[in-house]
Order: structure tokens, then C-alpha cells, then sequence
């Protein structure tokens, strides 16, 4: 067995962005493991390391030479590999072509069962690691892939990546492995940090690379992450139970726009305290990459959080540079919500008009008035007419603040800043509230609008949003939903979980109306019917979530129903009743299955009281009250009870089976038995299809 050594490979360039290089990163690992086995060189862990100067894989345990193979493989039988005159057939010369042999080197022998068959036999040599790897890492660089990103190319090279490189080192143990890329060719040196330990540094062994890497300033990833994060945490202890906002996405960036990181706090002027914190937070975070301090008691600070790349030496200039360039940053934010409270929320509403929501929808404009019927609607079921009459207003203005400066500037503030505007011209409490919230909840799990108010016009925007989609003939598909119609749909179920008293079905009535009122020409029958599957499945995906299982879906999703208290009360219901009582509800079930299976032969009319025996009687006595039983329980909600109720139907369906036969010679018996049947099946309608959740053969 071959020796083995550590196997370095470092692509050294300038400054990469950071979301190509964790995207690269990722790559790396996957590329160098195929190319590995495909090269037949064992190894063991590999591992990769970035800085934003940087992409670097380690193989640990990796083989210095192949192992020789020596192979036999059997082919096809020589009656087929060869013809009469002894000629190779196609057969033959697959045969070999796909061991990469000729065919006049076949060799024809018996095989295990006497029959005589050609073999190939073939040798491969014991190669030495060096090259392989060499083939192996120039191949890597090329086939690394920079999506949303132009690759460059620099010199009079033709070979691309997304910043020019200056240096490879490439070493297995100790012995440097020859790299040539884009004119670069490789040496066994890497080079620090540029400022504080420059130029190159030589490794010796690629056992040292981290080591010496340190030594030069620079640190990996999760080092770099694992100091900024305790810097962090220091500053959050100094400050009395402080909060640094360190959002992930703006955490990983900075992660990667240094080597060698160094905290440094930083001030603004507090003049921009009186500018909404969201705005002035999002110009720190999206603009300058800083993160914002917030005092225990929630409030924004003044202070910032500097990750510096330079020598600690010189902080004091760091932060001084940094609040100078900070300061006309936030001179924009304040200009720009200032000049907004110039215009108010009602004269941004009426520029809505000149805002496409969607081609076929009309817009923004239009989805306002829409927003505004559905809001009063919803909030008339959940409240009163005074609760409605502020979501109206709240829904009138919601959309405005997408006109104003500081939210085509910031758009991730849309809303929340119309919050503000409305406070800011007297609207009430609860209405700047809603619009501050009606984007909520954002994503699964994400939290809802505060109260009725905010809820009804978040649900408002987003079931008109979908029935939009669907009435546009755009519904979201596997590969595009760029309106997030999965996302609204989720976000109005989570809503509609805290607002029983509101019927979905009603709404996406409603919503429809209002788009044929608008103009829009669509199947109305067939739109709604979609929108309902629509929102039937999200219900399935919650309840899968939640643990129900997939027979119990099926027979309750038959029902129809996509009120999602409803149908997720009666699925836990469902499924509660099988754990608790499985023999029964499996025996309920297959009975369930036969009746409705004998019903299907259409026999209507009244059941014939005289033609009765008293296993019919019995049953026809069970269905009378077990329909009474199953109304009542629904009427009230008690899912559990009509499923009760459906239980006390084991038994006389039982004996009806042993004693009665259904499909008697006598015909006015038999349709008699077969329209008891159709009444015992008519129970369960509305409560589910028992019948899916018999027992399969």
C-alpha cells in the first residue's frame, strides 16, 4: 500500500467577493473528492479554508502513488464475439473498446458454467500522485464556477477567474507539486496579510499551512468568526447588557472581508437618533457593513461596531475614518425621511397609480382599493364594524410608503416606514400599527401582526395577491412563484389560526369579485376551485408538519374543507382517535369501504320500513342517531365527538354484514339493503372518507 502525506492546495488571489467565495468554497471540497477517486488516489478527510485572499483545500491522508490493478473481465460468449470466419463482431469490439484494449487482444477461455467466452485482460501500472495531482488541481481552478459574477482574465492569458491570481502553492508533505494556471505557476510559499505580515512565507511541509498562516496574520473563516463574535460579546459585557445587531447575512460578509479581524467602536452623531431606527440601521448594515449597538432597554444607540482588516496600531484612525464616511450615509437616510413627511401618505397613494402591481392586475393603485374592501371584511368577521372601519383606512394606506424616498432607497423598510408617515400625520395608533406590520409574517414561522387590525390587512394583501396570480393565469409552479404565493398562502393560514371566526372560503370569494368588478376576464368556477386546491394543499404540507399521517390527510382532505382551524382540528382529531382506538376505526374503515362500494350501484328512493329484518332495523336506527350526533358535533366543533359518533356504527354494520345478504335474488330486497347502505354512508359525509384509512392487503 502507497504512502500517504497531507495534500495542500492554495489559489491565491486579489480581494474576492464574498458571496462567490463561500459559493466557490463550497465547490471545492466536492470537485477534489470526485477528481480523486476518478484519479484513483485514496485519501482521507478533505477540508477547505477562504479568506478574501484565498481558496484553499486539504487533503488529509492522500496516497503518493496509485495501486497497480491487475483486472480480468468476462464478456460476451465467443459464439457472439466472433463470426464464423473468426472475425470480431460489434459485440467484440464494445467489448474492448470498453476495457481499452483491441480486440485482436481478447483472449477466449471457459467460463464458470463451461460456455466459452472472451476475457479482456489488462495491467495498470502503480502511477506516481504528483502528476494526477497536478492535472487534478489545474482542472479544479478552471471548473470552479462563479454564478451572478463575471470571471475575469488578466494578461494574455485566455484562462478565467473571478480575480486575478498571483499565487498557487500546491504541496504533498513536503514536496512541492508543480501547478501552472492562468500564466501563475506554483511555489511552495503562501503570503500573509498584507499589511501586517506582507510578501511571501515559506511552508515547508503542508502540515504547517494553518500554523503558519497564523503566524502571518492570517486566520481561516471560523477563526475569523469565532474572534468577531467574542469581540462582540466583550462589547455587549462593557456596555451593561448591550445588543450588537449582527444579522447572518451581513456577519458572513464581514467574516470575509478581512484576515486578520480587529473590532473598533465607533460613533455617529446624535442628531440621526430622531431618524426612524430602521432606516438608519439599514444604512449602517447594508452600506457600510457596520453593526449597530443597542442599549438593554432596546433602544438604538449611537454606537457602532467597526471590523477592522488593518494593524490594530492604528484604530484610532480606523474609527475616526469610519464615522466620517458613516456620517453622509445617514445624512441621506435623514434627508430623505424628511423630505417625505413633506408629502404625507395620502398624496403618495394617489402616485400608486402610475405603479404596475402586475401586467394583468392593474396597479398598485387598484390592489389599494382592493386590499381596502377585503380588510373591512375581514375585520367585520373577527370584530365589529368600528374594528373595520380602521382596517379599511389602514388598508386605504398601506401601499403608499412604496412611492417615498426613503423606501426606494431602503427597500426592506417598505411598510415599516409607512408607519411612521401615518404617526406622523395624526393617523391612530392602531392604524399606523397595521402598516407598519401588514407585510408579516414574512416567512414560515415568522411572527404575525400585533392584533385584528394589522391581520386584516396583512391577510387582505395577501389573498389578493394569490387569487390575483391564479385569476392572471400565473400560479406559482415548481421552478417560479415570484410573487411568494406559496409564502402569502402560509402567512394567511398562520394568521387565519389566530382568527377562527374568518372563513378563506369567503375571502377568496371576495377577492375574486373584485378583480371581475376591475375588469379582468377570467373562469371564475374553475379559478376559485384552484385557489381552494391551492390552499387544500399548504393545509396537507402544515399537517404533514405537524405529524399527521398521510392516510389520515387523504381521508379528511376529501371533505373538501380549507378552513385551516377546522381542518387541522379535525386532522389532529382524526389522527388522535385511530392512536387511541386503531382496532375500531381500522374495522370501521374496511365496513366503511364495502358499504360505500356496494352504494355506488345509484339505487335512490326511501328505505322500505316493511322489508326490514332486525339487523337492518338495527342499523337504520344506528344511522338515524349517529347522523343526529355527527350534526350536532359539528355544529358545536367537537371533531372528536362526530368521530365518536361514527364509532357507534361499528357494531350494527357488523351484523349487518354477517346476517344479511346484500345482493339478494330478491330485487325489492336487495335495492332496499342497498339504499340502507347509501343512508349508513351518508353519515360519514362531511366528517371524511373513512374509507381511505381501511387496512391495505
Amino acid at each position: 500500500m502507497a504512502d500517504s502525506k497531507r495534500f495542500l492546495l492554495e489559489i491565491g488571489c486579489e480581494e474576492m467577493p464574498s458571496a462567490p467565495l463561500m459559493n466557490a468554497q463550497a465547490q471545492l471540497s466536492k470537485l477534489f473528492a470526485k477528481g480523486l477517486d476518478e484519479a484513483g488516489l485514496s485519501h482521507g478527510e478533505i477540508s477547505t479554508l477562504s479568506t478574501p485572499r484565498r481558496l484553499a483545500v486539504m487533503v488529509e491522508d492522500c496516497a503518493t502513488r496509485t495501486e497497480e490493478v491487475h483486472e480480468v473481465l468476462r464478456g460476451p460468449a465467443a459464439n457472439v464475439a466472433f463470426g464464423d470466419d473468426g472475425t470480431p463482431t460489434k459485440a467484440a469490439e464494445g467489448f474492448a473498446r470498453k476495457c481499452g484494449i483491441d480486440a485482436s487482444e481478447l483472449v477466449v477461455r471457459p467460463g464458470d458454467d463451461g460456455r466459452e467466452y472472451v476475457f479482456a485482460e489488462r495491467s495498470i501500472a502503480s502511477k506516481d500522485a504528483h502528476e494526477l495531482l497536478a492535472t487534478l488541481s489545474e482542472q479544479t481552478i478552471g471548473s470552479l464556477e462563479w454564478p451572478n459574477y463575471r470571471s475575469q482574465r488578466w494578461g494574455s492569458e485566455h484562462a478565467t477567474f473571478v480575480r486575478p491570481i498571483r499565487w498557487i502553492c500546491a504541496l504533498l508533505g513536503d514536496e512541492p507539486v508543480s501547478v501552472s494556471y492562468a500564466d501563475v505557476t506554483s511555489a511552495p510559499t503562501t503570503r500573509g496579510h498584507r499589511v501586517l505580515s506582507p510578501g511571501e512565507h515559506e511552508l515547508g511541509s503542508a502540515d504547517r499551512y494553518e500554523e503558519v498562516l497564523e503566524q502571518a496574520h492570517v486566520l481561516g473563516e471560523q477563526r475569523r468568526a469565532q474572534v468577531i463574535r467574542e469581540g462582540i460579546e466583550k462589547i455587549e459585557a462593557e456596555r451593561g447588557g448591550a445588543r450588537v445587531d449582527t444579522p447572518k447575512g451581513t456577519f458572513d460578509e464581514v467574516v470575509n472581508l478581512c484576515e486578520w479581524p480587529t473590532l473598533v467602536v465607533g460613533t455617529f452623531d446624535e442628531e440621526f437618533l430622531a431618524v426612524p431606527h430602521e432606516i438608519i440601521v439599514e444604512a449602517m448594515l447594508k452600506h457600510q457593513r457596520y453593526f449597530p449597538i443597542y442599549a438593554a432597554d432596546g433602544s438604538l444607540t449611537r454606537e457602532f461596531v467597526i471590523v477592522s482588516n488593518a494593524d490594530p496600531k492604528v484604530n484610532d484612525t480606523v474609527r475616526s475614518g469610519n464615522e466620517r464616511v458613516v456620517r453622509p450615509r445617514l445624512d441621506d437616510a435623514k434627508f430623505f425621511y424628511d423630505e417625505d413627511l413633506k408629502v404625507g401618505l395620502d398624496a403618495f397613494r394617489e402616485r400608486l397609480a402610475d405603479v404596475v402591481f402586475q401586467k394583468s392586475l392593474g396597479t398598485v393603485l387598484q390592489k389599494s382599493e382592493r386590499m381596502e374592501k377585503l380588510a373591512r371584511l375581514i375585520a367585520e368577521q373577527a370584530s365589529d364594524a368600528a374594528t373595520a372601519d380602521v382596517a379599511a383606512r389602514a388598508a386605504h394606506l398601506a401601499k403608499a410608503d412604496l412611492v417615498s424616498q426613503a423606501v426606494i432607497e431602503f427597500t426592506s423598510q417598505q411598510g415599516v416606514m409607512g408607519g411612521y408617515y401615518a404617526k406622523a400625520q395624526g393617523e391612530s395608533e392602531q392604524v399606523a400599527r397595521a402598516i407598519a406590520q401588514h407585510y408579516r409574517p414574512r416567512f414560515a414561522g415568522d411572527v404575525t401582526p400585533d392584533d385584528v387590525v394589522g391581520k386584516a390587512v396583512a391577510m387582505a394583501d395577501k389573498v389578493d395577491t394569490i387569487c390575483g396570480m391564479f385569476a392572471a393565469g400565473e400560479p406559482p409552479t415548481g421552478s417560479a412563484d415570484p410573487f411568494a404565493v406559496r409564502r402569502s398562502a402560509i402567512g394567511v393560514i398562520a394568521m387565519l389560526r389566530e382568527l377562527p371566526e374568518v372563513s378563506v372560503s369567503s375571502l377568496i370569494s371576495a377577492s375574486l369579485d373584485s378583480y371581475a368588478e376591475q375588469g379582468l376576464s377570467f373562469d371564475r368556477d374553475a379559478i376559485e376551485a384552484d385557489v381552494r386546491g391551492f390552499f387544500a394543499g399548504r393545509l396537507q404540507a402544515i399537517a404533514r408538519d405537524e405529524g399527521i399521517s398521510p392516510d389520515t390527510i387523504q381521508a379528511l382532505s376529501s371533505v373538501g374543507i380549507i378552513e385551516p382551524v377546522e381542518y387541522l382540528m379535525r386532522a389532529h382529531a382524526l389522527e388522535d382517535a385511530r392512536s387511541q382506538q386503531p382496532e375500531l376505526f381500522d374495522d370501521l374503515a374496511t365496513a366503511y369501504a364495502r358499504a360505500s362500494h356496494l352504494a355506488e350501484s345509484g339505487v335512490s328512493g326511501d328505505i322500505d320500513l316493511a322489508l326490514l329484518e332486525e339487523s337492518e332495523r338495527s342499523l337504520l336506527d344506528a344511522c338515524e342517531r349517529g347522523e343526529q350526533a355527527v350534526a350536532s358535533a359539528l355544529d358545536a366543533g367537537d371533531y372528536a365527538g362526530s368521530l365518536e359518533a361514527l364509532a357507534g356504527l361499528r357494531e350494527p354494520i357488523d351484523r349487518f354484514f354477517e346476517e344479511v345478504l346484500v345482493m339478494d335474488e330478491d330485487t325489492d330486497k336487495r335495492n332496499n339493503r342497498l339504499r340502507l347502505l347509501n343512508r349508513f354512508c351518508s353519515v360519514f359525509e362531511g366528517v371524511a372518507d373513512i374509507g381511505a384509512l381501511a387496512r391495505k392487503a
